[in-house]
């Protein structure tokens, strides 16, 4: 493997939830200790599962791992940190300032942003400090710090100042109020990150369009603040001999095979391994041991072939629910490379199949779907919202209002802020809004929804509903707010997408809690590209089927008052016939 060539001292893994960069981390770090260098592995990871992965219980402190000598692991709770911010700037605040300025300060510090950067400050130490890490030959971190947290910590000016004269939004600006003291710790931090003799950056993607993308976004982002040591894996490719076993294993391997060779240029220049797609759980030493391993030593272990009894309900059961209201709004939510836009489309199809008033909106950048289905099918109105163009209005609005008044440095901090996920998220939901009234009267089923956060924030600082006040005749006319209409049950099912793996489903269990914090309920989660529910005969396959029936239940039983399982496909659902072939019932043995 490439990049474990020559190892730095600092390796980070990063990518999409889901992709098996933990995974890799585990393996990487093993491979090291048992060739004999002593090894710290450090998760700040939210959904961390190394402690699960080692079968040790490790939390925020080093603990030695009993089965490989000399790997020790940290696992920092991100969640814990970023409490201990919140307390930290509105303590001193509590019971001074009204209970409403209170809540909206504790609002600006419950988003992503606040919560890496938290995790930045507690493993900081760990790049710069040498009498906490002089044991160690290399420190493996599970999780990197995306660009847009390193360049606010980057960011020249006071912080605390910015926040404290009400001159920005604080979308992510609100987690640095904290850290002015610790400018020079970052300083040296990010200094060291921007060293390829010290640290190598690993960018794990999975062989599939979406998880490119991100690795793209993610390598310019990164190299355009100086970390142009990166290395990518393509993890999880499905053997080529499986192909032959099995059509959905062939069809498998067509995919993954066309996504490498539409590869994004920036990507190509990297140094790159693929890993093969194992049939077990990687939990445990065995497991992980056998990560890194070639095709051909893999596929000697994988004879596993046994018959999965399944039955689910499918999409079709949950649209007979929603079909009963005869209107509303269907909202389709969910972490990156999940599938939300097309099970969107698929809820989408299945209602205007019904001969029900559908009108369908996304913000997927990929349009060709919205363009396959216009036109194609009576009863079904598509939308488009460009991000790119909805955030561009939005920062510029913004600045022309609050940049107008502010110094070079306040401006660069305000522009900086406008650069987060927030910013896209709150500039397209505002666009959704406009075709959120029309719920009343037919079925809206929209795609890539705000976070819980960003809807909170726009409630907690009533920016949101200040604007449709004043937008109202001044006779006191009772009205209704977008947020209003997503907290109401009767007006809004809101369908969380996951897949059947554990980080994607402790992704969208934390995206619930998001949500409820917000006071709007999940109606219903998906499981998508589920292969248990796709009757393969492929042996490998058939294991991973095995596999996913853990997590199936825990959604079940444990996660989502109801609940639908979606097969993968032998052939992508574009197009109506199969989208309509996606929502179909899977209640057969596998």
């Amino acid at each position: 493997m490439k990049f474990l060539e020559q190892p730095p001292r600092f390796l980070f893994f990063t990518g999409k939830g889901g992709v098996g960069k933990t995974s890799i981390a585990c393996a990487t770090a093993i491979q090291f200790a048992e060739a004999g260098r002593r090894v710290l592995l450090v998760s700040t990871d939210p959904a961390s599962n190394v402690g699960q992965v080692f079968g040790v219980e490790i939390g925020n402190r080093i603990t030695a791992i009993p089965t490989v000598q000399r790997l020790h692991a940290l696992e920092i709770d991100p969640q814990a940190a970023a409490q201990v911010y919140r307390d930290r700037i509105v303590g001193p605040v509590r019971g001074v300032l009204p209970d409403a300025v209170v809540k909206g300060i504790e609002e600006q510090l419950s988003g992503a942003c606040t919560t890496e950067i938290a995790a930045f400050d507690e493993f900081t130490a760990l790049l710069i400090d040498p009498a906490l890490t002089s044991d160690y030959d290399h420190i493996i971190f599970d999780t990197a710090p995306t660009g847009h947290t390193i360049r606010l910590l980057q960011l020249p000016g006071a912080w605390s100042g910015f926040l404290d004269e009400g001159k920005g939004d604080a979308s992510c600006l609100g987690p640095l109020a904290g850290l002015e003291k610790q400018r020079a710790q970052y300083n040296a931090a990010v200094q060291s990150l921007s060293d390829p003799q010290r640290t190598r950056l690993v960018l794990v993607a999975r062989a599939q369009p979406s998880a490119l993308r991100e690795a793209a976004r993610t390598h310019t982002e990164l190299a355009a603040i100086g970390l142009n040591r990166q290395y990518l894996v393509i993890n999880g490719l499905l053997p080529a001999e499986e192909a032959a076993l099995d059509e959905l294993a062939a069809a498998i391997c067509k995919r993954e095979q066309a996504a490498l060779t539409a590869m994004p240029d920036e990507l190509r220049a990297l140094p790159c391994d693929h890993v093969a797609l194992k049939p077990f759980n990687l939990v445990g030493l065995p497991a992980l041991r056998q990560l890194l391993s070639s095709p051909i030593e893999q596929a000697a272990a994988t004879t596993a072939d046994g018959q999965v009894k399944f039955d689910a309900p499918s999409i079709s059961d949950l649209v007979d629910d929603i079909a009963a209201d005869g209107h509303g709004l269907v909202m389709v939510m969910g972490k990156g490379g999940v599938g939300k836009t097309t099970l969107a489309a698929a809820v989408a199809v299945e209602l205007a199949h019904r001969g029900l008033p559908v009108h369908l909106t996304t913000s997927d950048p990929a349009a060709h779907l919205g363009e396959t289905l216009h036109g194609s099918m009576s009863n079904l109105t598509v939308s488009r919202i460009d991000p790119h163009a909805e955030t561009e209005r939005y920062r510029q609005d913004v600045l022309a209002a609050k940049g107008a008044k502010l110094d070079a440095e306040g401006r660069a901090l305000l522009e900086e802020d406008l650069r987060s996920p927030c910013t896209e998220e709150i500039a397209v939901f505002q666009a959704f809004s406009r075709v959120i009234r029309e719920a009343g009267a037919i079925f809206v089923v929209m795609d890539t929804a705000p976070t819980g956060h960003t809807l909170l924030l726009l409630d907690a600082t009533g920016a949101y509903h200040r604007e449709v006040a004043r937008q109202l005749d001044p006779s006191g006319v009772r009205y209704k707010t977008p947020m209003m209409h997503l907290q109401d049950p009767k007006q809004t099912k809101v369908l969380l997408a996951t897949l059947a793996e554990t980080t994607p489903v402790l992704e969208a269990a934390s995206l619930q809690a998001d949500l409820r914090r917000a006071r709007i309920e999940p109606w219903a989660w998906i499981i998508n590209n589920s292969v248990a529910a796709a009757r393969p005969k492929s042996p490998l396959l058939r294991q991973r089927a095995h596999n996913e029936l853990k997590e199936i239940t825990a959604v079940a039983t444990h996660h989502a008052r109801r609940y639908a399982v979606v097969p993968l496909l032998k052939d992508e659902p574009i197009g109506v016939d199969r989208l309509l072939e996606l929502v179909g019932r899977v209640s057969e043995a596998v």
